[in-house]
C-alpha cells in the first residue's frame, strides 16, 4: 500500500511543527476549526504519530481519546514577523506535487489505502477530508490488530458514513475485522444496525462473538453472501429465530442468502446446529467445518437434505465422519468440486468409491491422512473422477506405486500431487506420474524413499514443477 509519509512529506518540513509549537502561545493570531472525523487514534496503536500537511499552511492535532481534529490556520502573510513564520509563508507559496493532482486521481490513490491509512488522510487538510470521505472509497473496511478497540471505531466510522445518508451506509458491502479480539457482539450490533446493504463479514479469531450476534447480522443484513466466523468457538448455530432449535423453521418461509460460510474450529458446533444452519441458508455453496469435531454423518445426512448446491467441502479433522458420511456427501453427485477429507481416520476405500462413482467432476480431494485408503481407492478414483487437478494422498501408507500407475493412466490434467510420508511409493512410480502428466506443478515427496535419479526424471519431464523433498542430493 502507498506510504502517506511519502505524500505528505515533499520537502523538507521541520520547521512546521515548529512554528505549531510557537504559535500555541498566541491564540489571539489564530482561527480555529473543528471537524468531526474519526480519530485515527481508535484504530492505530496510541504511539502512531499526527501528520501535517507538507505546505506549512496548516496543522493538525489530535489526542489519543478525542473524536475532533483542530486545523490551525495562520494569519495573512502582511502581519507576520517571526522568522519562522516568515520562512513558512515561502514555503507555502511552492504548491506540494501532490496537491496539483485531480480530484479523480487522488481518490484513485486513496483507494489503494488501508482503513486506518484513509482516515489519518482525512485529518491532512480539508480537500484531504473531502476526498477521503468521498462513498467510493467506503465499500470496504479492514481493521486488524488484537489491541484495537474494534467496537468503538466501528460506532464512529458508521456514524461518520450515515451523514449523507441518516442511520444507514448504503454503499459498505465489506467488513473484514479479522484477528480483533477485542470485538464483541455489540460491534457486530452496530454493523447489523447501519449496513443493510452488507454482503461479505470476516470475523474470524474473534472469539467474543456470540449466536446472538450472528442472529443480529444475518436477520438485518439481508443480501449477507459470505461469513466467515473461523475460530468463533462460542458460535454454535446461524439461524433467523433466537432459539438454536431444529425444530424452529426459518420465519414466514425466509431464508438466508449466505453461499460461503467459515466455520473453521468451531469445536461447539454438533449435529444439531449443523440441522439448523442447513435448514436456513439452503444457498450454500461453500462450506469449510475444518476441526469441527463434534460433526458426525448424521450430521452430514441433515447437511444434504437442505443443502444441496454445494461445491466445496471440508470436514478436515472431524473425526467421527466415516464411510457413511461420504455416501451422504455423494448425494452432491457432480456438483461437488473440492472436498477435503484430512485425517479423518474412520474413511476407507468404501468411501471413496461412492465419491468416485457419484462425484465424476471433482477436481480437488484432500485425503491426507486417511489411512484406510488403498491402491483400490485409488483406482476407483482415478478412472471415474479423470478431471482431477489436485490431489493429496499423504500419510496414507497402503498406497503404492500400483496406485500411481492408474492417476497417470488416467488423470492427465493432474496439476498438483501430493505424496508425503507414502513409505511405498519409489521412484517408479514418480516416474510413470512424470510421462503422463506434463502439466504437473507442484508434487510433494517429503520422507519418500525416493532416488535422485527419479527426482530428475521430473524435472525433466515437467519442468514447471516444483518438487518438495528430503533428498540432500538432489538441488
Amino acid at each position: 500500500s502507498l506510504g502517506v509519509g511519502s505524500i505528505l512529506y515533499s520537502g523538507d518540513t521541520s520547521g512546521t511543527s515548529i512554528i505549531a509549537n510557537d504559535l500555541r502561545g498566541h491564540n489571539s493570531d489564530l482561527s480555529m476549526r473543528t471537524l468531526s472525523t474519526p480519530s485515527p487514534a481508535l484504530i492505530c496503536p496510541q504511539n502512531s504519530h499526527g501528520f501535517q500537511n507538507g505546505r506549512g499552511s496548516s496543522t493538525s492535532s489530535s489526542s489519543v481519546t478525542g473524536e475532533t481534529v483542530a486545523m490551525v490556520h495562520s494569519p495573512p502573510p502582511t502581519r507576520l514577523t517571526h522568522p519562522l513564520i516568515r520562512l513558512a509563508s515561502r514555503q507555502q507559496k511552492e504548491q506540494a506535487n501532490i496537491d496539483r493532482l485531480p480530484d479523480h486521481s487522488m481518490i484513485q490513490i486513496f483507494s489503494f489505502l488501508p482503513t486506518n491509512q484513509l482516515c489519518r488522510c482525512a485529518r491532512v487538510c480539508r480537500r484531504w477530508y473531502n476526498l477521503a470521505w468521498d462513498p467510493r472509497l467506503w465499500r470496504t473496511i479492514c481493521l486488524t490488530g488484537e489491541t484495537i478497540n474494534v467496537d468503538r471505531a466501528l460506532k464512529v466510522l458508521t456514524r461518520r458514513l450515515c451523514q449523507d445518508t441518516p442511520n444507514v451506509c448504503l454503499m459498505l458491502e465489506t467488513v473484514i475485522v479479522s484477528g480483533c479480539r477485542r470485538l464483541t457482539d455489540r460491534g457486530l450490533y452496530t454493523i447489523a444496525q447501519c449496513c443493510p446493504e452488507l454482503r461479505r463479514l470476516e470475523v474470524s479469531g474473534c472469539y467474543n462473538i456470540s449466536n446472538e450476534a450472528v442472529f443480529d447480522v444475518v436477520s438485518l443484513c439481508p443480501n449477507l453472501e459470505h461469513l466467515d466466523v473461523s475460530g468463533c468457538s462460542k458460535v454454535t448455530c446461524i439461524s433467523l429465530t433466537r432459539e438454536a432449535s431444529i425444530k424452529l423453521s426459518p420465519l414466514h418461509g425466509k431464508q438466508i442468502s449466505i453461499r460461503y460460510l467459515d466455520m473453521t474450529d468451531c469445536f461447539v458446533l454438533e449435529d444439531e446446529g449443523l440441522h439448523t444452519i442447513a435448514a436456513h441458508c439452503t444457498q450454500l455453496t461453500h462450506l469449510y467445518l475444518r476441526r469441527c469435531v463434534r460433526i458426525t454423518d448424521e450430521g452430514l445426512r441433515y447437511l444434504m437434505i437442505y443443502c444441496t448446491s454445494i461445491k466445496e467441502l471440508s470436514v478436515s479433522d472431524c473425526r467421527f465422519v466415516s464411510d457413511f458420511g461420504m455416501r451422504e456427501i455423494a448425494k452432491l453427485e457432480s456438483r461437488l468440486r473440492y472436498l477435503s477429507i484430512a485425517h479423518c481416520g474412520r474413511i476407507t476405500d468404501v468411501g471413496i468409491r461412492y465419491i468416485a462413482k457419484y462425484c465424476s467432476k471433482l477436481r480437488y480431494l484432500n485425503a491426507r491422512g486417511c489411512e484406510g485408503i488403498t491402491d483400490h481407492g485409488v483406482e476407483y478414483l482415478a478412472k471415474n473422477c479423470t478431471k482431477l487437478k489436485s490431489l493429496d494422498i499423504g500419510k496414507c501408507p497402503l498406497v503404492s506405486d500400483t496406485g500411481l500407475e492408474f492417476l497417470a493412466l488416467n488423470c492427465f490434467n493432474l496439476k498438483r500431487l501430493s505424496l508425503k510420508s507414502c513409505e511405498s511409493i519409489t521412484g517408479q512410480g514418480l516416474q510413470i506420474v512424470a510421462a503422463n502428466c506434463f502439466d504437473l506443478q507442484m508434487l510433494n515427496v517429503q520422507d519418500c524413499e525416493v532416488s535422485v535419479d527419479a527426482l530428475r526424471f521430473v524435472k525433466r519431464h515437467c519442468k514447471r514443477c516444483i518438487i518438495e523433498h528430503t533428498n540432500p542430493a538432489f538441488f
